[in-house]
């Protein structure tokens, strides 16, 4: 009885005690936190190891004020001022092309040769009767000395009255009739001379040659066409062989609005910068203003000089141009401007603060800046030294330390 007694009692629930606090909400929190921590590392291995494909900018150190500013800009294209679609002088097929596109050709160099079977033929034939001229030449000279000589001794038997003075007479006549002779012979041969000189041109012709020093930049025709000077209609005839540009002669041709004219002269400085390379300032001088406008477009046209030769200028790239007005300035005004130039796209925000990412290897790296006032598509900052490498447009998920690929 007394083992059910103490069995009962321990049956017996007290209401008084009190229970053991739960762990399940530490659990839950714990795994929260290793959840948290895990996606947290997870993305920032994946930002870390993601590679982005970016496009660099350099930081250029801005020019030094020295009394100058840029008072217009225009749009223009370059150009080239001597530029020459070269062609034969006379109509034949062509048997050699010895240029392509992009080869350098100096003055006089062969270019093409033309099929020169006729002219060749033709100057075979000059050259004989020039030959049969000048034999007949020859001809009439013995004879003329040979009658010279039947002169004298006529003269001499007429001195002596052994023959009449007819037979000197006759002498004297058949020399002076063989002196006419030779000297219309002569006139043969100099025509005949000039007939192969013209022959010969006639076969320069059939060698197509560069009339200055340049680059080859189109190649219009193939061995076994016909190339003539003068178009023959039906597209069956090419009238050049191909085009050549001296690039020593580019230059910028830019249409300003009239309105705006009078803030251009003649030998004032400029400033080019080629759309194909907008962190890239050609220096540049006001050539000439062409005196006539269009009445279309209100412009007139002004030709500008590069004063910078470079292999990246080419023809009919388009181009910006800086007019700059000269001014006096101030030793304070000369001073050098703090900072430098870069792309405005490459600043961005970053935890509230402008900042850029610099190239360091393979890694971009987060530079705070503070920016200044813009020129252009360029924007002037702080915070970087000049030739500084950065990324030109950032994507958003980009952090510091994030690898790159240059494109």
């Amino acid at each position: 009885m007394e083992n059910k007694g103490e069995l009962l009692s321990q049956l017996r629930i007290d209401r008084n005690a009190v229970e053991p606090p739960s762990r399940a909400p530490w659990i839950v929190a714990s795994i929260l936190v290793l959840v948290l921590a895990a996606a947290g590392g997870y993305a920032w291995w994946s930002s870390a190891s993601a590679v982005f494909e970016v496009s660099v900018a350099t930081a250029q150190a801005p020019a030094t004020s020295d009394g100058s500013t840029a008072v217009l800009q225009a749009t223009g294209y370059v150009t080239a001022r001597r530029q020459a679609t070269v062609s034969a002088q006379i109509t034949g097929t062509l048997a050699e092309v010895l240029i392509e596109e992009g080869e350098h050709v100096d003055a006089g160099q062969v270019l093409a040769r033309l099929d020169d079977t006729a002219q060749q033929a033709g100057l075979a034939q000059a050259q004989a009767q020039v030959a049969q001229s000048r034999a007949l030449v020859g001809q009439y000279r013995a004879e003329l000395d040979q009658a010279r000589r039947d002169l004298t001794r006529a003269e001499e038997l007429v001195g002596r009255k052994l023959v009449s003075r007819q037979s000197a007479e006759t002498a004297k006549t058949r020399v002076a009739t063989l002196e006419a002779q030779q000297n219309a012979q002569q006139r043969s041969v100099d025509l005949a001379e000039a007939q192969l000189r013209s022959v010969q041109v006639q076969l320069d012709y059939t060698t197509v040659r560069a009339p200055f020093a340049g680059v080859i930049i189109a190649k219009a025709a193939q061995v076994g066409e016909i190339i003539s000077p003068l178009s023959a209609g039906g597209g069956f005839t090419r009238t050049g062989v191909g085009t050549i540009v001296d690039m020593d002669s580019l230059e910028i041709e830019v249409d300003v609005n009239e309105s705006y004219i009078n803030r251009v002269s003649p030998g004032a400085r400029a400033e080019a910068v080629l759309d194909a390379y907008p962190d890239w300032t050609i220096p540049a001088r006001v050539i000439a203003i062409i005196p006539t406008a269009d009445r279309g477009k209100a412009t007139v046209k002004v030709r500008v000089g590069l004063e910078q030769k470079d292999p990246r200028i080419l023809p009919d790239m388009g181009a910006r141009v800086s007019f700059m007005e000269e001014r006096s300035a101030s030793p304070a005004a000369q001073e050098a401007p703090k900072g430098v130039l870069v792309p405005a796209t490459a600043i961005v925000q970053r935890e509230g603060k402008n900042a850029v990412f610099a190239i360091d290897g393979d890694r971009a790296r987060l530079r705070a800046v503070v920016p200044g006032p813009s020129v252009g598509d360029l924007r002037q900052v702080e915070g970087i030294e000049p030739a500084t490498r950065v990324v030109r447009e950032p994507p958003a998920e980009m952090q510091d330390g994030a690898r790159i690929s240059i494109e």
